[in-house]
């Protein structure tokens, strides 16, 4: 049975339980899958680098308590020492999952680029990389007979990459439009409910949708990237990300909210990618009050949705989480998959992604 060695770049909330999933479900994941997994290398800024071949223990460091690290364990190391561990490990996929940064998508960008040309496989959750650096990485994957996959950089755990590039043979999609960010669409409901901006925000905090510092989502920068690479990955237009024109929710007054229900609107934080008729690209995000009939006008809470609309089929919608650690760790198991699909050449059965968290496409 084919084994993967994985390098887990980043030991967060999203690589944890990815490391829990392969710790505590392995038998059913490699029943399903048809192949196992193991974790021989994480780097982490707090906890250090761990490197061990013959596979690393994942209930023992998913164990370590706040503020320790590495360093005591055999392989450890209280340094990250990422470029190292990722051009020195093992490993034959390596697991992107650190912050995104939106200015030049590193350091993310270059532990891609290193993977890639150490001869390794890459998923990553991460947006900058993504966003910025698409072409070049591709490229490069390309080039050295690599994969270089990012389902889990716009929908979390929803499969909306796969879902355009595999599910609309034969269509072609003129546009493409989304809630593509559920702390800002959480927050607007509560203003609709008459909550305020602030202590909405806060809620949203509470409940571990929002970061601490909650700019990103609120002014609408999260929702530009994950534009840019829609607008690449469905429409095949590269757009940089200082193109899409963006507006944030902090500007809806409380009077905008009560006039909108009043006409049977709702405001959503929307971003957009529509083709011109020079063959260009218009991306933009910003709030708009929609019409009941509009099929993202329903979308509540965290959930995320994207509607395309096709010359064949009108509009289709899908939606689903955007948010969360064992979604997007789900969207990295996708990667996995499809890596392993390239590699050995084969069509692998639908149902290889159904079922492993009670759910289907």
């Amino acid at each position: 049975m084919r084994n993967y060695d994985l390098a887990l770049i980043g030991f967060g909330g999203v690589s944890r339980a990815l490391a829990e999933i392969i710790s505590n479900d392995a038998a059913r994941l490699t029943a399903q899958l048809g192949f196992t997994l193991r974790v021989v290398a994480i780097t982490d800024l707090a906890f250090g680098s761990l490197v061990q071949p013959g596979g690393i223990d994942l209930e023992h460091v998913l164990a370590l308590p706040r503020g320790s690290d590495f360093g005591g364990l055999p392989g450890g190391s209280a340094e990250p020492n990422n470029r190292e561990v990722i051009q020195g490990c093992t490993a034959d996929i390596v697991v992107e999952a650190t912050f995104t940064n939106p200015s030049d998508g590193e350091p993310a960008a270059s532990h891609v680029r290193w993977a890639l040309e150490s001869g390794k496989h890459v998923t990553t959750t991460n947006k900058g990389p993504v966003a910025l650096h698409a072409a070049s990485l591709s490229a490069l994957a390309a080039t050295r007979g690599l994969a270089f996959e990012f389902e889990g950089s716009v929908l979390s755990g929803t499969p909306i990459l796969r879902f355009a590039q595999q599910m609309l043979p034969a269509l072609t999609v003129t546009s493409v439009e989304g809630i593509l960010n559920g702390t800002s669409n959480y927050v607007l409901g509560r203003r609709e409910a008459g909550v305020s901006l602030e202590a909405a925000i806060a809620e949203a905090q509470q409940l571990g949708y929002a970061e601490a510092d909650p700019t990103a989502d609120i002014e609408g920068s999260d929702v530009r990237l994950k534009v840019a690479i829609l607008a690449q990955q469905v429409l095949g237009v590269d757009v940089p990300t200082t193109e899409v024109v963006t507006e944030g929710i902090s500007g809806i007054t409380d009077a905008d909210i009560v006039e909108a229900a009043a006409q049977g609107l709702r405001w959503k934080l929307v971003g957009s990618a529509t083709r011109t008729a020079e063959g260009g690209v218009e991306a933009r995000v910003r709030p708009v009050a929609l019409s009941a009939e509009h099929p993202l006008a329903g979308i509540a809470g965290p959930t995320n949705a994207v509607t395309f609309t096709t010359d064949l089929l009108g509009q289709v919608t899908v939606a689903g989480p955007g948010a969360g650690r064992v979604e997007t760790a789900y969207a990295l198991i996708s990667d996995l998959v499809a890596i392993d699909r390239a590699a050995s050449q084969r069509v692998a059965p639908e149902d290889e992604l159904v079922g492993l968290f009670g759910a289907t496409l």
